[in-house]
C-alpha cells in the first residue's frame, strides 16, 4: 500500500481506535464522481484524474446540475459512500483493495483515494471535494490502514480472509436490497393493473334484465320470440296452454278453435249438432246428386 500522507512521527492520530475499529468516523463531502487509472498509484496518476474529474463537473455544472453530496463512513474495514438523506450505500470500497490515498497540496478541498474494482479489476480513482475536512478525511483513512496492518500482525494473517468474506457478504446484500427495491415496483405496478382489470366498465350491461314499472321484462329486438328448432332438425312443439283459461269481461270463457271439443257443448247442443253432421253426410251420398245447405240456394 502506499499513502500520500505528510504525517509527522511525532503526531499522533486524530481519533480513538475503538471509534475505527468497532464503529465508523463520518464525514460529509462533495463527490465529483470516479474514473479508471492505469496504474494503481502515483501522484501524477490521481492529478490527472482530478483534472479530468473537474472538468467534466464544470460542463454539468454549465447544464445547470450540482455536485452531489454524499456521506463518508471510514472503518477499519473500508469506505462507504452513502446518500445523506437516504443512507443508501452508493459505493464500498473496501480497506484491502485501496491502494493510494493523498490530498491535493494545490487544491486544499480535494482528496482522492484509487480503489480495485471487485468485479472488473479495474483501478478506480475516486474524487472529493471538501472545504475543511480534506486533509482530515485523508489523514482518518490513514490512522483506519495503520489500525487493519496491526491487527493483521496480530491475528498472523488470518483477519484478511476474513475481511474479504465480509466484504462480499456486504456486496451480496447490497446486491440484494437493490434487487429488493425493483421486485417491489414490479409488484406494485402488477397490482395497479390488476385493480384496473377487475373495475367493470361503465356502459356493461348488467347480468339481471331490467323490468318495467309493471315488473315485466320489456320486448327488444335483440332477442326476438322464435322458438328454436329440435335437436333432431323437426319442427319444435307448440308452446304449453295454461290448464286454467282466463275469463273476460263478462265472466265467460273465450272461445278457442284448439282447445274446444266434443265435451265442450252442453248434452242438447251436441245432439243437434250430430244430427246436423248426420244428415249432411247423407245428402251428400243420395243418388250421387249434390245438395246445398245454403238456403239461398233452390235446391235444396
Amino acid at each position: 500500500m502506499n499513502r500520500a500522507f505528510n504525517r509527522k512521527k511525532d503526531k499522533s492520530w486524530m481519533h480513538t481506535p475503538e471509534a475505527l475499529a468497532k464503529h465508523f468516523i463520518a464525514y460529509n463531502a462533495k463527490f465529483l464522481g470516479h474514473t479508471e487509472v492505469d496504474q494503481p498509484k502515483g501522484t501524477e496518476v490521481v492529478r490527472d484524474a482530478v483534472r479530468k474529474l473537474k472538468f467534466q463537473r464544470h460542463i454539468k455544472k454549465s447544464e445547470g446540475q450540482k455536485i452531489p453530496k454524499v456521506e463518508l463512513q471510514i472503518s477499519i474495514y473500508g469506505v462507504k459512500i452513502l446518500d445523506p438523506k437516504s443512507k443508501e450505500v452508493q459505493h464500498n470500497c473496501q480497506l484491502h483493495r485501496i491502494s493510494f490515498c493523498a490530498d491535493d497540496k494545490t487544491d486544499k478541498r480535494i482528496f482522492t483515494f484509487i480503489c480495485k474494482d471487485s468485479e472488473s479489476n479495474k483501478h478506480l480513482c475516486y474524487v472529493f471535494d471538501s472545504e475543511k475536512c480534506a486533509e482530515e478525511i485523508t489523514l482518518t483513512i490513514g490512522q483506519a490502514f495503520d489500525l487493519a496492518y496491526k491487527k493483521f500482525l496480530e491475528s498472523g494473517g488470518k483477519d484478511v480472509e476474513t475481511r474479504k468474506q465480509i466484504g462480499g457478504l456486504q456486496k451480496r446484500i447490497q446486491d440484494l436490497e437493490t434487487e429488493n427495491s425493483e421486485l417491489k415496483k414490479q409488484l406494485q405496478v402488477l397490482e395497479e393493473q390488476l385493480m384496473i382489470a377487475q373495475v367493470p366498465p361503465g356502459n356493461s350491461m348488467s347480468s339481471k334484465m331490467p323490468t318495467d314499472v309493471f315488473d315485466m321484462v320489456p320486448f327488444s329486438p335483440m332477442t326476438p320470440l322464435v322458438p328454436l328448432p329440435a335437436s333432431n332438425g323437426s319442427a319444435p312443439p307448440p308452446p304449453a296452454r295454461p290448464t286454467e283459461m282466463r275469463r273476460d269481461l263478462f265472466g265467460a270463457e273465450p272461445f278457442d278453435p284448439f282447445t274446444c271439443g266434443a265435451a265442450d257443448f252442453p248434452p242438447d247442443i251436441q245432439s243437434k249438432l250430430d244430427e246436423m253432421q248426420e244428415g249432411f253426410k247423407m245428402g251428400l251420398t243420395v243418388e250421387g246428386t249434390v245438395f246445398s245447405l245454403d238456403p239461398l240456394d233452390g235446391r235444396c
